[in-house]
């Protein structure tokens, strides 16, 4: 819960303020109730405001929580925050933890003697990461002149030197082009995967949870609205699959029974149908026995859409099946 000073207006505002103050107070997280498994890889999402960065900073003892219960790995982290601390890992998207005058290398050496990592492991690590994450070339370069796709590689190596069993992500690929997003999520899935590690990742970006995650968390308005299988939450919300056909000859109107035709572009029509109501096979034996076709594939909806669906119609559905 935060509570904030609330402000009178008009010339003698600030005076009043000052003698004779007044609170608004806001939950900000008030329904999160969950447990992650060591070495599961959860996406953590939901709207702005949702409660997402408050839980992660709860969980690094940044913030202390009004009430409820928070343990990391067995430690309650705003009493223990050194132990905590020697647990964990984070990366935020919007925040360096590197020293900005400072070569990315000797960052590296300064969180080193910080966590009192043993020269042999830190050398071991710190190979690893220069290869994963391809930072030979910029080591030696001061963290101000790297490019934001070369800092936040530097992040990444630098929350990982010391070996967290937990590692948090708020917004790791925020700002970041094709490339460099897609070298970040193979060097999430890789340590997640090889170490075990395990990783709580934040995101607006959909396409990192469903690339990287099996499970996702939705909040929202400081609940959880949804804790599950990415799987299920297609099930549920994705109901509607969309048809491809490549006609070997444009067709002006084609049509299929228990389909909706989105439009026509060339020799290629796209419909739309519900998974629930029509099979996706006698659509496709329709579309080979009516028209002259030389491909033809179903696609399902993204996790996108699929989430912005459910913003914008309602969590219902969602709550009751979570």
């Amino acid at each position: 819960m935060f509570r904030t000073v609330r402000r009178s207006t008009g010339p003698l505002g600030a005076l009043r303020t000052l003698f004779s103050r007044e609170y608004d107070e806001k939950v900000a997280v008030g329904g999160v109730t969950m447990s992650v498994d060591a070495g599961e890889l959860i996406g953590y999402i939901g709207p702005n405001g949702a409660g997402k960065s408050t839980t992660i900073k709860m969980l690094t003892g940044i913030l202390v929580p009004t009430s409820g219960e928070v343990s990391v790995a067995g430690v309650v982290p705003y009493r223990r925050r050194t132990e905590n601390a020697r647990n964990i890992g984070v990366v935020f998207g919007q925040r360096s933890q590197l020293y900005w005058d400072l070569p990315l290398i000797e960052s590296f050496e300064l969180l080193r003697a910080i966590y009192s990592i043993p020269r042999d492991r830190y050398r071991r690590n710190l190979d690893a990461f220069v290869d994963l994450l391809a930072m030979n070339d910029f080591l030696h370069t001061p963290v101000r002149q790297l490019s934001l796709g070369q800092r936040m590689r530097g992040d990444f190596a630098a929350a990982m030197l010391h070996d967290p069993r937990i590692v948090f992500l708020d917004e790791p690929t925020i700002g970041l082009d094709v490339v460099a997003k897609e070298n970040i999520r193979e060097f999430i899935r890789g340590v997640n995967l090889e170490r075990g590690t395990t990783v709580i990742l934040t995101t607006h970006d959909l396409a990192d949870v469903e690339r990287l995650c099996s499970r996702i968390v939705l909040i929202d308005e400081g609940t959880i609205v949804y804790d599950g299988d990415v799987s299920r939450i297609k099930s549920q919300y994705g109901r509607t699959r969309t048809l491809k056909v490549v006609f070997t000859h444009p067709v002006a109107a084609p049509a299929l029974d228990g389909a909706h035709l989105d439009g026509v572009e060339g020799q290629i029509a796209r419909f739309h149908f519900e998974r629930d109501r029509v099979r996706a096979d006698a659509l496709i034996r329709q579309a080979s026995e009516r028209y002259d076709i030389t491909d033809i594939a179903l696609e399902e909806p993204d996790l996108e859409s699929i989430i912005r669906t459910i913003y914008l119609e309602g969590y219902d559905g969602v709550r009751s099946e979570a």
